[in-house]
C-alpha cells in the first residue's frame, strides 16, 4: 500500500467560509482549551481521575429531568434491573459489583437509543431490621429508613445513573397494599390456603422457615440455628399448581443462553420432577389388634424391586405416629431425630411390623418379608413419606443398611451384562452398590435378562395383574410455598378470623392492612411476635357477619415482596392498581436482570411463580406471550473475595495492621516475622478482609474502581479484589484523558483543525469532507482511490477502531464479557497513542477514533467519558458550543463501519457459481498489483489458490472430497489449473469478484 505523502496531499488551510454546522454539535458545558501542546499535556496531567465523577455529577443532576429525551434515536423501551438491596446500612463490594454491571449496561442501552428504565428500590422488610430493633430498642422502620439514606448516599458516590423517581420501599404501605392485593387474588383463586403442617421453626429468630430457607445441615439460612420441627397452622401458596410450566419453560429460558445453565439446573433440581412408579407394600403386624393400610412407595427404579431389603418411613408417617403411642423407645428416637442432620443414616427398626414385597408371588421368592425402619432422611413430602431400600443399587440405601443391619448380605439383582445370576454382596473392598441401569439377573423368573427400562414397565404391569396397586407416575420435589412468619416487620396477611365465618379476606377497599405504630421501647429485648400482644390492633369485626373477630397476626415472607416488585417500578405512583396493564405491556418482561446466583432457587422461583400467576389476570394479560416469564435475560455475577492473611502456625486470621505487606510476595507477621499465608476468601468481619467501597472510591475514584472491578474477572466468576492492580487501570484512564486533550495534535495544526462531519461518519465521507475543504486534493473516483491510498498506519488505526467497536458492541449486547470490553478498549487506546502522524489524514482519524473510544468508555467510566467528550468537542468546533448535545450520553454509541474493513484489509467478496448458479460467497484477498486484471489465466490461478483455503471452497475443490472432483468424468487434474479436473473450466471476471465453474455436462451441451 502506498501512503499519502504530505507533498502529494499537502496540509492546507480550509477555505475561509462559514463552517458547516456539525450534527455532533457542541455541548453546552465547555472546557477552556489550551492553545499549546505543552499546555494541553500539562492540563491532561493535572486532571485527577479520582475527581471526575464528583466534577460532572452536578451537570448530570441538572440533566436528569430530560435524561430519557437525550437520545439520538428511539429504539423503544429497555428495562435493566439489578436485584434491589436489603438496606443493611452499608454497601459492600458485592453491591458495587452488581450495580456497576447494571449501570454500565443501562448506559449502553441508552446510548443505543433505548428509553431505559434503570430503577432502584429497597427490600425493606425482614428479620435483620426487627432483630436490630430488639437489640437497640428502636423501631425497625426508623432503623430501616436511616440505613436507606446512608446507602443512597453511597450509591450516588459510585457514579451510577438511576431512575430515582421510581424508587420504592417494600415497607411503605403504598407498596405492601399491593402485596396484600396479590395475596387476595391468589386466595380468590384457591391458591392461598391455611393448613396444619409440621414446619421448620427457628428457635433464635422465633419464626417459621420455608424448606428453601433450611440448609443441608438443618440450620436456618439467616440465624444459623438448628431448626426445630413444630406442628402449626400456617398460610401456604399453591406454587405446585404451576409446577408444570415452571419446569417446562426453563427450556425457553435456556435458548440462546438467556439464563445461566447453573441457575436452570438448580431450578430443575428444586422443582424435581421424577418419572417412576408407585408401588404398594402390604404390612403385617405381630399384634393382631393393629391393622395397617398398605404402604405406598414411589421409586424411579422399579427394576430393582427384586432387591428391596427394607422400607423406610418418615418421622411423621401415620404408621410411625400410631406405633409411637405405646412405644417409649420409638418416641425417644423421634425426639432425638429432630436434632439429627437431614442426611443422617440413623434408623429405628419397627420390630412389630414388616412388609411384603409385592413381586414375591410372581417370582416365587421365599424371603418376601421386609423389615421397616423409621429414618430421618425420608422426607414427608417425597411420595407418601416412604421409600424402598435397595442396598445393592443405591449408595444412600447401602450406607443406611450397613449402619443398621451390620454385615448382613446385600442382594445384587441388576448387572452390567446379560446372563448374570443373582449375587450377594459381603462387607469388604468390593462392598459397593451398582447404581447404573443394566440387565435383570438371568435367574429371576419372568424378568431375567430384561433391560432395566423393559423391567420397569413389566414389573408395574405384573404387580397390577395380582390385584395390587401399581402404576407409572411422576412425583415432584417442589412443595407449596409457606409464607407465614411470626414476626412484626413484614406485610400483614389480609385475613380476619371469625368464630362463625372462619378466615375471611379483608375487603379490597380496606387495604392496606397497616402495621400498628409501636414505640421504640416496645421492641427492646422482646421475643416473639408483637402483633399477637397488640390487642387494639388485633381486635376487629368480621367483614362478613359483623361479629367480633381477630386479625391474622402472621406477616408474609419477605420473598413475597420481591416476587413482584419489578412490576411496581413501572408504575410506582399508581394508587389504585399495582401497575397499569398498558405499562406492564410496554415494560415487561425485564430485559436484563442482574444479581447473585445465591438467589437461583428462592427469589427467582417465587418471582417466576407470581409472574405466571399475574399473566393469568388483568394485571399482565400480555404476559401470556412470554409464558409469564418475568426476566428475558439473567446475568449472575460472582462473589467478591478479599485478601485474607492467616498465621500458618495457629491458623488465626490476621488484621491487616498485623502484617507488613511492603513485599506483596512475602508478607510478614509483624510480631513474629513469620511469612503470613495469603488467600482470597469471602469477605467477613471475622477474617478482617472486608473492603469499604466508599474508601476505595475516595482513594482511586469511581471510574477507576468501576473499571478495575469489571476488568479483574469475567462477570460470572469470583472476583479476587486486589487493589494493588488498580494502578494499571488508573494509568489507562489517564491516557484516555490525555488523548481527549489532543496531545497527538501539533501546535501548528491546532488553529485549522475542525471536524465538520457526523461523529459516526464512514471513512469515505470523512475523506470526501477533507477533500472538499481542500485539506486533501480530490481524486477520481474520489472515495475508492483515497481509501486505496491510505497509509498503512492510517489503515491499521481505522481497522482497529472498527474491530473494537464490533467486539465491544457484541460484548455489551450478547456475551456481557465486561473484562474483555476493558481489555479491548485498552488495546485501542494504545493503538491511537502509538499511531504516528504519517499523513495529513492521521490527526483527523485520531480524533474520530478517540471520540469512538471515549463513547465506548463512557458507560464504564462516566466521568472520564464526559470529560473526554467535552474536551474533544471543544477542539473540534469551538464556534458551535451552544448546541443541544450537552453530554456524551446523548451522542449515541459508535456503530462499526463494517463495509470499509474489506477494502482496508485488501479483501473483497467473491461470489462462486457452478454452471452459472450461485453456490456460495467468501471473502478473499484482492488481486495483487503484480497481476493484471486482463491476464485471465493468472487471475483464475490466484482466485483458485485462495478459494481452496476457505471452508466453503474446500468442500468443492478438495481433490479427495470436493464435489467438483466427484462430478468429474476423468478424475485428472487440469493442465493449467491443477486443483480442478481437466474436464471442468474456470471463468473468473470482475477482478476476481465472480468465479464460475463450468461442468463437463454443460460443456458438452454447448458443443452440440
Amino acid at each position: 500500500m502506498h501512503g499519502l505523502s504530505l507533498l502529494r496531499l499537502g496540509w492546507r488551510r480550509p477555505l475561509r467560509c462559514p463552517p458547516v454546522a456539525p450534527s455532533c454539535a457542541r455541548p453546552r458545558v465547555s472546557l477552556q482549551w489550551a492553545s499549546s501542546l505543552t499546555d494541553r499535556k500539562r492540563r491532561a496531567e493535572e486532571t485527577g481521575i479520582e475527581t471526575l465523577t464528583a466534577k460532572w455529577q452536578p451537570h448530570w443532576d441538572n440533566l436528569a429531568p430530560q435524561w430519557h429525551s437525550l437520545r439520538l434515536s428511539d429504539k423503544g423501551n429497555a428495562y435493566v434491573l439489578p436485584m434491589f438491596p436489603y438496606p443493611s446500612g452499608t454497601l459492600h463490594l458485592g453491591h458495587l459489583r452488581v450495580y456497576t454491571i447494571s449501570d454500565v449496561l443501562a448506559r449502553f442501552k441508552h446510548m443505543q437509543g433505548y428509553k431505559v428504565l434503570h430503577p432502584i428500590g429497597w427490600d425493606a422488610f425482614g428479620l435483620p431490621a426487627e432483630n436490630a430493633a430488639i437489640e437497640r430498642g428502636v423501631h425497625p422502620e426508623k432503623w430501616t429508613l436511616q440505613n436507606i439514606e446512608a446507602m443512597k448516599a453511597q450509591i450516588k458516590e459510585m457514579g451510577g445513573r438511576w431512575d430515582w423517581d421510581s424508587e420504592l420501599r417494600t415497607c411503605d404501605p403504598a407498596f405492601y397494599k399491593h402485596t396484600q392485593s396479590i395475596f387476595l387474588m391468589l386466595h380468590e383463586r384457591g391458591l392461598a390456603y391455611q393448613a396444619e403442617s409440621l414446619v421448620n421453626y427457628d428457635p433464635v429468630d422465633k419464626t417459621v422457615l420455608a424448606n428453601e430457607q433450611v440448609d443441608a445441615n438443618g440450620c436456618s439460612w439467616r440465624s444459623g440455628a438448628k431448626v426445630e420441627k413444630k406442628m402449626l397452622k400456617q398460610w401456604f401458596l399453591k406454587i405446585k399448581a404451576f409446577q408444570e410450566p415452571l419446569l417446562k419453560d426453563l427450556d425457553t429460558l435456556a435458548e440462546d443462553g438467556r439464563w445461566p445453565e447453573k441457575v436452570l439446573a438448580m431450578q430443575r433440581n428444586w422443582i424435581g420432577r421424577s418419572e417412576g412408579s408407585q408401588l404398594s407394600f402390604d404390612v403385617k403386624s405381630n399384634d393382631t389388634s393393629f391393622r395397617f393400610n398398605p404402604i405406598e412407595v414411589f421409586t424411579t427404579r422399579a427394576d430393582t424391586l427384586f432387591g428391596v431389603q427394607y422400607l423406610a418411613l418418615s418421622l411423621s408417617h401415620p404408621i410411625v405416629q400410631r406405633l409411637a403411642v405405646n412405644n417409649d423407645a420409638l418416641r425417644a428416637f423421634l425426639e432425638r431425630a429432630k436434632d439429627m442432620p437431614q442426611d443422617t443414616k440413623e434408623g429405628f427398626l419397627l420390630s412389630d411390623i414388616s412388609a411384603e414385597n409385592p413381586i414375591a408371588e410372581i417370582t416365587d421368592a421365599s424371603d418376601s418379608s421386609i423389615p421397616i425402619y423409621v429414618a430421618p432422611y425420608v422426607l414427608d413430602e417425597y411420595g407418601s413419606g416412604a421409600v424402598m431400600g435397595v442396598p445393592g443399587h443405591d449408595t444412600r440405601d447401602h450406607a443406611f443398611w450397613r449402619k443398621n443391619a451390620g454385615d448382613s448380605l446385600i442382594k445384587v439383582v441388576i448387572f452390567p451384562t446379560q446372563n448374570s445370576t443373582l449375587a450377594a454382596m459381603e462387607p469388604g473392598h468390593e462392598d459397593k452398590p451398582y447404581t447404573e441401569r443394566g440387565f435383570v439377573a438371568a435367574d429371576i423368573a419372568t424378568f431375567g435378562n430384561l433391560t432395566s427400562k423393559q423391567a420397569m414397565r413389566k414389573v408395574v404391569a405384573a404387580v397390577r395383574s395380582t390385584g395390587k396397586d401399581a402404576k407409572m407416575t411422576s412425583t415432584w420435589r417442589l412443595r407449596d410455598w409457606l409464607i407465614s412468619r411470626q414476626r412484626y416487620w413484614g406485610a400483614p396477611i389480609p385475613i380476619i378470623h371469625c368464630g362463625a365465618c372462619g378466615p375471611v379476606p379483608v375487603p379490597r377497599d380496606q387495604l392496606p392492612v397497616e402495621l400498628p405504630s409501636l414505640p421504640d421501647s416496645f421492641f427492646k429485648d422482646r421475643t416473639g411476635n408483637p402483633l399477637v400482644e397488640d390487642e387494639s390492633w388485633k381486635k376487629t369485626t368480621c367483614p362478613k357477619c359483623g361479629s367480633v373477630a381477630e386479625r391474622e397476626t402472621d406477616t408474609m415472607d419477605t420473598f413475597m415482596d420481591s416476587s413482584w416488585y419489578f412490576f411496581r417500578f413501572l408504575d410506582s405512583e399508581n394508587e389504585k392498581e399495582l401497575v397499569d396493564p398498558k405499562k406492564a405491556k410496554d415494560g415487561l418482561p425485564v430485559d436484563l436482570y442482574i444479581g447473585g446466583v445465591e438467589h437461583a432457587i428462592l427469589h427467582l422461583l417465587y418471582a417466576r411463580f407470581i409472574s405466571k400467576f399475574l399473566a393469568t389476570t388483568q394485571v399482565w394479560p400480555e404476559g401470556k406471550r412470554f409464558l409469564g416469564e418475568p426476566f428475558k435475560r439473567l446475568i449472575t455475577q460472582g462473589m467478591v473475595h478479599g485478601e485474607t492473611f492467616t498465621d500458618p502456625e495457629t491458623g488465626r486470621f490476621l488484621r491487616p495492621d498485623e502484617v507488613d505487606a511492603s513485599n506483596p510476595t512475602q508478607p510478614k507477621i509483624i510480631k513474629t516475622g513469620v511469612t503470613a499465608q495469603v488467600s482470597y476468601e469471602k469477605m467477613s468481619k471475622s477474617k478482617y478482609n472486608g473492603v469499604d467501597p466508599g474508601t476505595t472510591i475516595a482513594k482511586y475514584g469511581a471510574d477507576a474502581t468501576r473499571a478495575h472491578m469489571l476488568f479483574q474477572a469475567p462477570v460470572g466468576d469470583v472476583l479476587d479484589w486486589d487493589e494493588k492492580k488498580i494502578a494499571g487501570v488508573q494509568r489507562w484512564l489517564h491516557r484516555v484523558v490525555r488523548l481527549s486533550r489532543a496531545v497527538w495534535l501539533p501546535d501548528e495544526k491546532l488553529d485549522d483543525f475542525k471536524i465538520t462531519t457526523k461523529i459516526d461518519s464512514q471513512l469515505g465521507d470523512i475523506l470526501e469532507d477533507l477533500s472538499g475543504r481542500r485539506i486533501l486534493r480530490p481524486y477520481q473516483p474520489f472515495v475508492e482511490k483515497m481509501i486505496e491510498s491510505l497509509s498503512d498506519d492510517d489503515a491499521k488505526l481505522w481497522i482497529k477502531t472498527q474491530q473494537t467497536i464490533t467486539s465491544v458492541v457484541e460484548s455489551y449486547s450478547r456475551t456481557y464479557s465486561m473484562n474483555t470490553i476493558v481489555s479491548d478498549l485498552m488495546i485501542l487506546t494504545n493503538s491511537i497513542w502509538d499511531t504516528p502522524n504519517s499523513s495529513a489524514i492521521t490527526p483527523y482519524l485520531k480524533w474520530y477514533s478517540t471520540m469512538h473510544l471515549i463513547r465506548m468508555v463512557a458507560p464504564i467510566a462516566p466521568g472520564v467519558g464526559e470529560e473526554g467528550w467535552h474536551s474533544l468537542m471543544n477542539l473540534a468546533a469551538p464556534a458551535s458550543k451552544q448546541s443541544d448535545l450537552s453530554t456524551v450520553f446523548a451522542s449515541g454509541f459508535p456503530t462499526a463501519d463494517l463495509a470499509i474493513l474489506d477494502q482496508l484489509t485488501h479483501k473483497h467478496k467473491c461470489v462462486v457459481q457452478i454452471d452459472g448458479k450461485r453456490r456460495f460467497q467468501v471473502t478473499i484477498p484482492k488481486l495483487p498489483k503484480t497481476i493484471s486484471p486482463n491476464d485471465t489465466e493468472a487471475v483464475s490461478k490466484f482466485i483458485l489458490d485462495e478459494l481452496i483455503q476457505t471452508e466453503e471452497g474446500g468442500k468443492w475443490l478438495d481433490k479427495q472430497t470436493g464435489m467438483i472432483w466427484k462430478k468429474s468424468l476423468t478424475g485428472q487434474p487440469h493442465p493449467v489449473y491443477k486443483i480442478v479436473p481437466d474436464d471442468w473450466n474456470v471463468i473468473a471476471v470482475k477482478e476476481g469478484a465472480l468465479c464460475n465453474f463450468v461442468s463437463p455436462k454443460t460443456k458438452r451441451s454447448s458443443n452440440v
